[in-house]
């Protein structure tokens, strides 16, 4: 069946049409839902040309549709997987979005000063081995959990007052005390966050 780009957004179910079966499966666990991506969007696309990470964008999803409810903003997801990030690049083309950079790449190999606002659905949950892996092309252990945590506690403790970070499903053990709940949706498993 043929979309148009739009026809894609109406729903999980259509957007979920620009990724083989596979990728499909692992939806309902591992990619964000486009109202969360709707919402966080809203949150975090301050202003025109700001600059947003999303912290393991999987195949994408957020950052793509989350640019499309947030033109002026420019997203960014880094993806340890090399075959997550092809799925990724190969929606970007059908949806012919311009404003979203995937890198291939740990997080904690990024300059967070390149970055304004963030995005994180909690990527390293992974580790602790009580969820459904996306694969085992990576390592895993409950040390890496703690690794990653403490390494994007610290990178957002060095941000300036007013940075946003969306969290959704997180354990919150990655926010510095510095940072206030703005919002929350979906009984506390969506929260905005600001730096005061």
């Amino acid at each position: 069946m043929e979309h148009t780009i739009t026809n894609y957004f109406e729903s999980d179910e259509k957007f979920h049409e620009l990724y083989p079966m596979p990728v499909t499966a692992l939806a309902s666990r591992h990619w964000s839902p486009l109202e969360v991506s709707h919402k966080a969007a809203a949150f975090l696309a301050t202003h025109k040309g700001v600059r947003i990470l999303d912290i393991g964008c999987g195949v994408g999803k957020f950052c793509l549709s989350a640019a499309h409810y947030a033109p002026n903003a420019t997203f960014y997801g880094v993806e340890q997987r090399k075959r997550l990030l092809e799925y990724a690049e190969n929606a970007k083309d059908v949806l012919q979005v311009e404003n979203v950079h995937f890198l291939h790449a740990n997080f904690t190999q990024l300059d967070f000063k390149h970055y304004d606002h963030f995005y994180f659905f909690n990527s390293f949950y992974e580790n602790l081995g009580v969820a459904d892996k996306i694969d085992d092309s990576i390592d895993f252990s409950e040390g890496l959990f703690n690794h990653y945590n403490r390494m994007l506690y610290y990178q957002l403790k060095q941000k300036p007052k007013g940075t946003r970070i969306v969290t959704y499903h997180s354990m919150e053990d990655e926010i510095p005390p510095d940072y206030y709940v703005v919002k929350t949706v979906s009984g506390n498993l969506f929260k905005c966050w600001q730096k005061v």
